[in-house]
């Protein structure tokens, strides 16, 4: 009999490093990547957190942290890398003075260890306290970031390549065909107007139908400007979609219209979509105007042909609804 799987280790992401150095954004990159993040736990219950979910987790700890000792940080540590089934990481985010000091300035934030009193208000004396308490973290860590000179689309790339679990779920990309007299969609992030294709509007035996069908698919794809036009879109999306990812774009939605936006969008948007999830991309498809017609089509009140039998009229005969027996001629 063969042996069962492993379950693969649970990640759980610590996170610590200079105030101002942007731990909060590496916090904020994992959440997005889809990991429960806590920032700042009291160190008491650091290694309980693995306990409860099964989500990947990634904490905050820093100077501010209630109770917090750079040697309890490392034992906590310690004990989280030797547990089954926990993939432990620490992760040291920094920078050089110059930029936190720089940093501080932009936002007028206090420095943690540089709040007033016995400590002093002088951010520099506040980063080098910090610096040499959090010495042994760094030296600990599994992953020491410099964001120095480090852009948030770089971070993001670099946090992403390193921490994104398997099932992380990436860009959504949403593909809504609608028609042009009912308005522009307005959570649209690209608009493209088909209008320029041959109409199926104007061929009888394709009036009635949606671009969803093959005798409408045939049609526009047989316009002559047709071939030119596909190439160019694709040419356009294809490159454009990883550059979105890149910059940290979770949602895009991509509008196509036409005149009625049952025929021609509706086409090009349904073979977009193909087009797309071929490449690997998560794509959601939704017809505007389609959907509004199935809805007053469901939400229209049910007219009887005369004659017919309503549940209403049904009731009201003699033996609560049930047929009278027919005699036989």
């Amino acid at each position: 009999m063969a042996a069962a799987t492993a379950a693969p280790a649970r990640p759980f992401v610590i996170v610590t490093g200079l105030s101002g150095a942007g731990k909060a954004s590496v916090l904020n990159l994992l959440e997005d990547l889809g990991y429960e993040t806590v920032d700042n736990p009291p160190l008491s219950i650091l290694e309980s957190l693995v306990e409860d979910g099964t989500m990947p987790l990634a904490a905050g700890i820093d100077t501010r942290t209630r109770g917090f000792d750079a040697a309890q940080v490392k034992r906590a540590i310690h004990a989280l890398r030797a547990r089954p089934g926990v993939a432990a990481t620490l992760v040291f985010v920094t920078a050089e003075e110059p930029v936190l000091l720089r940093r501080y300035t932009e936002t007028r934030r206090r420095h943690p260890l540089a709040p007033g009193g016995a400590l002093g208000t002088r951010v520099a004396d506040g980063i080098a306290r910090e610096a040499a308490i959090l010495e042994p973290l760094r030296d600990e860590a599994d992953l020491v970031v410099d964001t120095s000179d480090l852009p948030l689309p770089a971070l993001r790339r670099l946090v992403e390549e390193r921490f994104r679990p398997e099932d992380s779920p990436g860009m959504s990309v949403l593909l809504q065909s609608f028609g042009y007299p009912k308005g522009l969609p307005r959570e649209a992030d690209l608009v493209f107007d088909v209008r320029f294709l041959r109409n199926p509007h104007y061929v009888p035996e394709l009036k009635p139908l949606t671009g969803k069908d093959s005798g409408v698919a045939a049609y526009v794809a047989a316009d002559p400007d047709f071939p030119g036009f596909w190439q160019r879109l694709t040419g356009f999306i294809d490159p454009l979609l990883p550059r979105y990812v890149a910059e940290g774009k979770k949602y895009l939605t991509v509008a196509i219209g036409c005149t009625g936006g049952r025929h021609r969008s509706v086409l090009v948007t349904e073979r977009l979509s193909d087009h797309l999830r071929s490449l690997g991309w998560r794509v959601d498809v939704t017809h505007r105007e389609l959907s509004a017609e199935r809805d007053r089509v469901a939400a229209a009140p049910q007219v009887a042909a005369p004659g017919a039998v309503t549940p209403a009229s049904a009731a009201a005969r003699p033996g609560g609804g049930q047929e009278a027996p027919q005699r036989n001629p």
